[in-house]
């Protein structure tokens, strides 16, 4: 298997021609950037590429204008990944992003698979055809043989059951708690929706 050649195997004439181009590249990275510590930086991500794919340079050929074709293409490749970030130095993005504890969630959700074990399996099996596999009443009725009025009462009186045995009292119920709600409304300055 032939792979492509080593920096190691390009001559010493040709690595010296390489560091012989860093002034002119560090003036054509501040004319592209701006700044100095942003180019320098791109001289050494440039010298890096060139430095890996050294081996592949054929000696006797412009150094100078391959040097500078990679340090474009660093460039610009870096210009459009910054392009799809959003600056935020001051920190209100990342601000506005919220975490909910999972704690909470996690016990939520297993006192639901508790209080769901404990629904008769008519109930259950109505619950979740509709509710959590998304079938529509008629589809449900169908695939349990049953009409279509049994399987509304079978859905609604689990749903009823479910929401004594969780007592809960409120949709907003699920989700963050109290505190943390409060909490977030605080810092936002708005309101709860």
């Amino acid at each position: 298997m032939t792979g492509k050649p080593k920096p190691e195997a390009a001559s010493a004439t040709v690595r010296e021609e390489l560091l012989a181009q860093i002034p002119s590249l560090r003036a054509f990275a501040m004319s592209l950037c701006g700044q100095m510590d942003k180019a320098d930086d791109l001289v050494q991500e440039s010298l890096v590429k060139a430095w890996s794919n050294l081996g592949s340079f054929t000696e006797g050929t412009n150094m100078r204008a391959w040097m500078f074709t990679i340090l474009r293409n660093v460039y610009y490749s870096e210009h459009r990944k910054r392009r799809r970030e959003v600056q935020d130095a001051d920190g209100v993005f990342s601000s506005r992003l919220v975490v909910h504890p999972s704690q909470g969630g996690h016990m939520d959700l297993q006192d639901f698979r508790e209080a769901l074990s404990k629904l008769p399996p008519d109930q259950r099996e109505a619950l979740i055809l509709v509710g959590a596999s998304g079938f529509s009443y008629e589809e449900a009725a169908e695939i349990c043989e049953v009409a279509v009025g049994t399987i509304k009462s079978r859905v609604n009186r689990a749903r009823s059951a479910l929401t004594r045995t969780l007592s809960v009292q409120r949709s907003s119920e699920f989700g963050p708690d109290a505190d943390l709600q409060a909490a977030m409304i605080a810092t936002s300055g708005g309101s709860s929706n």
